[in-house]
C-alpha cells in the first residue's frame, strides 16, 4: 500500500458544490481534504499532503489566482485546476499564465473532471516527459499557418472570437475554421489543452 496517499484539496465557498466534488472524487477512490477559502488552505498547509488543488477562481477574499501566486511566492509545486463559471474564460487563461494545470468551465461533466484530477495527480511523476512533449508541440507549432498562429495567440491572450476577428481584420466566422484546424493540427481536445500547450513552449506569457 503506497504511504503517500494523493491527496485533492477542494477549495469553494460554496459548500453543497464542495461536498459534490468531495462525494464524486471519494466514489473515484481519490482521497479528499475541503476548505471554504483559500486561506483556510494556507493555513492547513504546514504538514499536508498535497496531491492536487482543485479551486474556484472568484472567491470572496482571497481568489483562485491570487492563490496560484501565493503557492509560487511559497515556493510550493502543486498542480492546480481553476474552475471557472461561463464567460470567465479570461480569467481561467490569465490562471494558466500564473501556473494553473487545467481549466474547467462550469457546468462540467464528472468524467472531464475526474480525468482533470488524475492528469495533475499524475503531473507530479511527470517531469520527465515534459522535454519531449516540449519536442512535440513545436513540431505541431511548425506546421501552422501564419494566419493560424495569429489565431493562436488570441486564444493565448484570453481573446473572445470576435475580438480576434476585429484586431485581424477577418470575419467571426473565418476565426471560428482557423480554430478549428487549430484544434486539429494541434490533437487538442479542448481549448484548456491549446492554451496549455502554446504556454509550455512559451507562447503568450507576458501578454
Amino acid at each position: 500500500m503506497p504511504s503517500d496517499k494523493a491527496l485533492a484539496h477542494i477549495i469553494d465557498d460554496d459548500d453543497a458544490l464542495r461536498d459534490s466534488l468531495a462525494f464524486l472524487l471519494r466514489t473515484a477512490k481519490i482521497e479528499v481534504a475541503s476548505h471554504a477559502s483559500a486561506a483556510a488552505f494556507l493555513e492547513a498547509l504546514p504538514g499536508a499532503t498535497l496531491g492536487c488543488v482543485i479551486t474556484d477562481v472568484r472567491m470572496p477574499g482571497m481568489s483562485g489566482i491570487d492563490l496560484l501566486r501565493r503557492l509560487k511566492e511559497l515556493n510550493i509545486s502543486v498542480p492546480v485546476i481553476i474552475m471557472t463559471g461561463h464567460g470567465d474564460v479570461p480569467l481561467a487563461v490569465e490562471a494558466m499564465k500564473v501556473g494553473a494545470a487545467d481549466f474547467l468551465e462550469k457546468p462540467f461533466d464528472d468524467e472531464v473532471l475526474l480525468a482533470s484530477v488524475r492528469a495533475a495527480l499524475r503531473q507530479r511523476d511527470g517531469e520527465a516527459r515534459r522535454h519531449v512533449e516540449r519536442a512535440e508541440i513545436e513540431a505541431k507549432l511548425a506546421a501552422l499557418s501564419n494566419r493560424e498562429r495569429d489565431v493562436l495567440g488570441g486564444l493565448v491572450a484570453g481573446r473572445a472570437n470576435k475580438q480576434i476577428a476585429f484586431d485581424l481584420g477577418i470575419s467571426p466566422r473565418t476565426v471560428e475554421i482557423y480554430r478549428a484546424n487549430l484544434m486539429n493540427k494541434m490533437q487538442a481536445g479542448s481549448l484548456s489543452d491549446l492554451v496549455r500547450m502554446a504556454l509550455t513552449v512559451g507562447m503568450g506569457g507576458s501578454d
